[in-house]
């Protein structure tokens, strides 16, 4: 299969120049998490930019200078297998597909699980794919601490659990954003300087005001907040089944269980799709 059976040809993409505030409206009103960036007026690939470039820069407005600038990118007559390779070895969610430079599709992880991965009559279970360190806090967490707890484990979900340490929601990065904004703080530094010993001297003092923006989230917890109609697997579970899972419900990750209902771990499209591979 190649990708230009699977990628998308109608693109959402920014282009630069351009600001932040338009790029993040985009992302949440297309419910998208990463966007092409090109050259305005051009289809030229120029860059990516990630939810993730937009969190971790809160303080920079220009697309051009948050993007990721080294774009792994595919060709539309490459094989499937390349593209799920390519993203498999460089950590990435998502690939431009460009000729002679121009941005012509993208392919996404989902991409590969919703439109090849579901039809592969792979056999070997979630437990193979699956990631067992994943984060987890107490269901009335409050979001800001539960942000932090996710981008510690550097994941793009957090997955609530009750008193009972049972799983009862799940978070992805698309509702932390939703449930925040982008403020801007000021705060004051004083420092004074004089002349010791003289009684006629002045003081000098300088003061130096700095802005800095931060990521603030309304007063809601996780359980007010976290999609609770889960879909769950078992350990024995397939790929081919994890992966039509996901593309009934347009999902990336599933939480993955053991025979006695505990939960053991998570397999998430960028992981099954190294099954296209082995």
């Amino acid at each position: 299969m190649l990708v230009k059976e699977i990628m998308a040809k109608d693109i959402i993409s920014v282009h630069v120049p351009g600001n932040r505030a338009n790029a993040l409206e985009i992302m949440r009103k297309k419910k998208v998490s990463g966007l092409p960036v090109v050259k305005n007026g051009t289809d030229q690939l120029v860059g990516v930019l990630t939810r993730t470039d937009l969190v971790e820069n809160p303080d920079e407005e220009q697309i051009a200078l948050i993007m990721t600038r080294d774009i792994i990118t595919a060709s539309p007559d490459d094989s499937v297998k390349t593209v799920a390779e390519k993203m498999i070895n460089n950590n990435i969610r998502r690939i431009p597909i460009v000729e002679e430079g121009r941005l012509v599709g993208l392919v996404t992880a989902s991409d590969l699980v919703n439109k090849a991965l579901w039809k592969m009559e792979i056999q070997e279970p979630a437990e193979d794919y699956m990631i067992q360190n994943i984060p987890t806090s107490w269901e009335g967490t409050p979001l800001n601490v539960a942000f932090e707890i996710m981008r510690y484990y550097r994941l793009k979900v957090l997955l609530g659990l009750n008193n009972d340490g049972k799983l009862t929601g799940i978070l992805t990065e698309t509702d932390f954003i939703e449930e925040s904004e982008v403020v801007s703080e000021r705060t004051v530094h004083n420092t004074s300087v004089g002349t010791e010993g003289d009684k006629w001297s002045w003081d000098s003092k300088s003061v130096l005001y700095v802005i800095k923006n931060h990521l603030k989230f309304s007063d809601k917890k996780i359980k007010d907040v976290a999609n609770t109609d889960l879909v769950i697997v078992t350990t024995k579970t397939s790929v081919q089944e994890c992966a039509n899972k996901m593309r009934q419900r347009n999902i990336e990750q599933i939480p993955v269980i053991d025979v006695e209902g505990d939960l053991v771990g998570l397999v998430r499209a960028v992981d099954l799709i190294k099954a296209i591979n082995d």
